[in-house]
């Protein structure tokens, strides 16, 4: 454990993760429900949210990373779907466009679009969201 983690143990609440690895958050700080569905987010290129975690499985299925491989280049961001990354975007000059895996539901893909034409709106580019399954 690190220094610093031992000093502000007793400020902090542990809890363990599936594989029993110990975290630690503030006392205050809100939680939802376990059961609460996390929120479509588009990460962009390089986000801490990826890249900052040694072990990325908690936000990459196996499956989902062999398919999505080919396409998440330089220049795409990633699109979170209930804390999963299910998909990549890239800005294009007619708007976003989207590959993403082919399990997603029909409510899952019109909060994708509609995310997606709300970033779109914020960037002050065309608000069209192209999606485009990737094959298995």
């Amino acid at each position: 454990m690190l220094p610093i983690l031992g000093r502000l143990r007793p400020r902090l609440l542990s809890f363990r993760n599936e594989s029993g690895r110990e975290l630690f958050d503030l006392p205050d700080a809100p939680r939802p429900d376990a059961a609460t569905p996390a929120p479509v987010r588009f990460l962009p290129e390089y986000d801490n949210v990826l890249l900052s975690h040694d072990d990325r499985s908690r936000f990459v299925r196996p499956d989902d990373r062999a398919l999505l491989a080919p396409v998440w280049k330089i220049g795409y961001g990633s699109v979170l779907a209930d804390g999963l990354v299910s998909g990549v975007w890239r800005l294009e000059a007619d708007g976003l466009a989207v590959s993403h895996v082919p399990r997603l539901s029909k409510r899952t893909l019109a909060s994708i679009a509609a995310e997606g034409r709300r970033l779109a709106q914020f960037l002050e580019t065309p608000s069209s969201v192209r999606l485009v399954s990737l094959s298995q």
